[in-house]
């Protein structure tokens, strides 16, 4: 599982990793976003041009009824994502990346809750694989853009912490990634953990766990 993630650029360099530009906002550094915030995401047009737009993160399938399902969708399952209905379609045809600078993880300790927070080990953004897809909001029809983090099993590295972690691809698998057109079996076998050497983890203090804290604080080791 993925629950909360870092991502403070700088912008300049965001640009720079993803060959994106970013369209419609204002960059706003997070050190702790969390489910149901709009964050920025990287999406690919069918000319091949990046772009980052601010989703929403948790997915709400084109097909829901309303917008609740979001918060039990922040994450999909990489082994069977391509079959499960509330995410298939955008598995074939809408993939995103979700850039971060790191990600949180818990791990149980002497009775409490003990969070690390897990970063590049060489670089200064991870490529989170997502998916994205367009809810039509039934009362004004509003469109709502939003997002899922596709999730992969641990490697050693993440073990202790958990069996779970994010998808995170490397920058030769991008392109195949954001693109529609990549056959689903090719995508499909993107969908493995990384490795060990490209994740450095660090325990940090507690204030993590309160989504109303943000500050670069946060990321600070203890």
């Amino acid at each position: 599982m993925c629950g909360r993630y870092a991502l403070y650029g700088p912008v300049s360099r965001l640009r720079e990793t993803f060959d994106a530009v970013p369209e419609g906002f204002e960059f706003e550094p997070r050190w702790n976003a969390a489910p149901m915030q709009w964050l920025p995401v990287v999406r690919q047009r069918p000319n091949g041009e990046r772009v980052i737009h601010r989703l929403r993160w948790g997915l709400v399938p084109s097909w829901s009824k309303d917008e609740t399902i979001a918060t039990k969708l922040i994450n999909a399952r990489g082994e069977s994502v391509a079959e499960k209905p509330s995410f298939r379609a955008a598995f074939r045809r809408r993939r995103c990346i979700v850039p971060a600078n790191g990600f949180y993880e818990w791990q149980q300790v002497a009775g409490k809750k003990q969070p690390f927070y897990i970063h590049p080990g060489d670089g200064e953004f991870f490529a989170l694989a997502g998916l994205w897809e367009r809810w039509t909001r039934p009362p004004d029809g509003e469109e709502i853009d939003t997002f899922t983090i596709v999730t992969t099993e641990a490697n050693a590295a993440m073990r202790p912490l958990r069996d779970r972690m994010p998808l995170i691809l490397a920058p030769s698998d991008w392109s195949a990634w954001l693109d529609g057109a990549t056959a689903v079996d090719q995508v499909q076998a993107l969908v493995r953990p990384c490795l060990e050497v490209v994740l450095a983890v660090y325990p940090v203090g507690r204030a993590v766990g309160n989504v109303r804290n943000d500050g670069v604080r946060l990321i600070q080791p203890i």
